[in-house]
């Protein structure tokens, strides 16, 4: 299993940054640095419990010797190749077209004369927003902070207007979620308890797949980040259970057992972030705003869990076995998984108290996030304290927290997203889109239901246009939810669906969320066959969510 301690991708994940000190003390061969030109690529490393020593220290080149000063400077600098000059700034063409669509929203489009012309402009400025967020001519982050700039310079909102998002309790609390996340990989917890499902149940290929499956679903409440789950867990377990296998990535022999395993993990990672409100940041998003349409769930962890249960649970059943038949591994038996997994606890050791008081904090907080509204301590409170705990006790380090570059960039591009929808509400424009599109609907004289499942398909199917899941939420949501509520659709119903699609339409592509990133990195998967298995299992997941989540949803009274 020393295969498990170390992996490398030259794929980064963007919803998760992680680090790993492998090293305890310099290596004597570091002392001299090495030239520039011969700097080690950069690699992404995961910790475990096994350690190995980097193969690369053994073969970096030997220092050279500094230039003397009769040397001619301008003689090395000309032995020196050319290199191409990258093109600094924001991509041409990409700024182009985000700009020109704002535009023509602004100009060439006439205005309705139930809209006045601050909500026009406003629209245009986020309609370019978001292209740009499709397009990226900026990083996301960058991009958002422009087109914030811009409703400013404009005078279409206030400065205080325009930043009142980022006092917003959802947002924060996603941020939070990063660092928890963080403790979870740190500790190795989630590594221990994935390792300990790997042990019941590996015998099998589909086993295996299930006890991975079982695993995440266990600790996604209180790991509130799929694509933390998938780089800093379950990925490093399937690589190291497929290369013991023999299975290697961007090889034939991936079809052996790791190409499975990584579908079947990356397909069951929607359910299970649907099953639980805290189990994906953009769940908490999705409620906030339908909070902000007038749409008030009460006890929404309870409500959420109780409505997801059933169809997310058959789903979470039947995935791995679907999977196993229509993308078989060549491996079907896996009889040393057991006895490796008990191996890798054995080097974990004990218990560490770091993990107990992870455990420990968990518990807290999913415990104050069920009881939350019947005791008057908000979501976002629950996830200060558990977060205060973990630096006091030493489990986070306040240095985790500021390297966590996920959760400050997606406060950024978030609370620019989150307050420009919320103004685009407040502002009349949502209420005239979700009447346009009503009418568009009864001219087809279309019941409800009917109705109902047109605007969740197409929200559905837009997200091939998104390479996020929250961007998706906060650009769309609030729209579609007002669109349900003009066609007739009940409020609640509408509010949740839509949000439990938006878990599922993650395993969509290889670009449409973080996780399909974090496994696609793997080279386990060829790209056809993530369209072609994703296109699959969201039809297998609209069939079981559609009948058996109706059938539940009418038992529950949500309609």
């Amino acid at each position: 299993m020393e295969t498990s301690a170390l992996f490398s991708t030259s794929f980064h994940p963007p919803s998760l940054h992680l680090r790993s000190r492998f090293l305890s003390k310099p290596s004597p061969i570091l002392r001299s640095p090495p030239p520039p030109s011969a700097a080690v690529p950069r690699r992404l490393f995961l910790t475990t419990t096994t350690t190995i020593k980097p193969s690369f220290l053994t073969s970096l080149p030997k220092p050279i010797k500094p230039i003397s000063a009769s040397s001619s400077p301008s003689a090395s600098i000309s032995a020196q190749p050319n290199k191409p000059q990258q093109i600094q700034g924001a991509k041409i063409l990409p700024l182009i077209l985000s700009v020109s669509i704002g535009l023509l929203v602004r100009f060439a489009i006439p205005k309705p004369i139930e809209v006045t012309p601050q909500a026009w402009q406003l629209l245009s400025i986020f309609v370019s927003t978001i292209a740009g967020l499709v397009l990226s001519p900026l990083p996301v982050g960058a991009w958002a902070l422009l087109g914030l700039t811009t409703t400013i310079v404009t005078k279409t909102l206030s400065f205080t207007t325009a930043f009142s998002a980022f006092t917003n309790e959802v947002i924060w609390l996603i941020v939070i979620s990063f660092f928890f996340a963080r403790g979870f990989v740190k500790t190795g917890l989630g590594d221990r308890i994935a390792t300990y499902f790997v042990k019941w149940l590996g015998k099998s290929t589909l086993g295996l797949s299930y006890g991975l499956t079982l695993s995440e679903a266990l600790i996604a409440p209180a790991m509130p980040s799929t694509t933390a789950r998938a780089g800093g867990v379950f990925l490093p377990i399937i690589k190291s259970l497929s290369l013991s296998a023999g299975s290697k990535p961007n090889d034939p022999s991936s079809k052996k057992l790791g190409s499975y395993l990584i579908q079947s993990q990356f397909q069951c990672a929607g359910n299970s972030s649907a099953l639980f409100l805290t189990a994906a940041a953009q769940n908490l998003l999705c409620l906030k705003l339908a909070e902000e349409l007038g749409l008030v769930i009460a006890s929404p962890w309870v409500s959420w869990f109780k409505a997801a249960s059933l169809p997310a649970f058959v789903s979470l059943l039947l995935t791995p076995y679907i999977l196993y038949k229509i993308y078989p591994p060549e491996t079907k038996d896996t009889p040393d998984a057991p006895a490796q997994a008990t191996k890798r606890l054995e080097a974990m050791g004990p218990v560490t108290k770091n993990e107990w008081v992870m455990i420990g904090t968990m518990l807290l907080a999913v415990s104050l996030w069920v009881l939350g509204d019947s005791i008057g301590i908000p979501s976002v409170v629950t996830a200060m304290l558990g977060l205060s705990v973990l630096l006091l006790l030493g489990v986070l380090e306040w240095d985790d927290c500021l390297s966590e570059k996920s959760a400050w960039d997606t406060l950024a591009w978030f609370a620019v997203l989150v307050g420009m929808a919320g103004q685009l509400t407040n502002l009349g424009i949502v209420t005239w889109m979700s009447n346009c599109v009503a009418k568009f609907l009864q001219s087809f004289s279309l019941s409800w239901p009917a109705a109902f499942g047109v605007l969740q398909g197409s929200y559905f199917l837009i997200h091939y246009m998104f390479a996020s899941q929250t961007g998706h939420v906060g650009a769309l949501y609030s729209a579609f939810l007002a669109m349900h509520l003009a066609a007739g659709v009940p409020g609640v119903l509408a509010a949740l669906a839509l949000a439990y699609n938006t878990n599922l339409f993650g395993a969509q592509t290889h670009y449409s969320s973080g996780q399909a990133a974090v496994y696609f990195g793997a080279g386990y998967v060829e790209l056809p066959d993530v369209f072609r298995i994703g296109f699959i299992m969201a039809c297998i997941n609209a069939v079981i969510w559609t009948f058996v989540g109706g059938a539940w949803w009418k038992f529950l009274g949500l309609y």
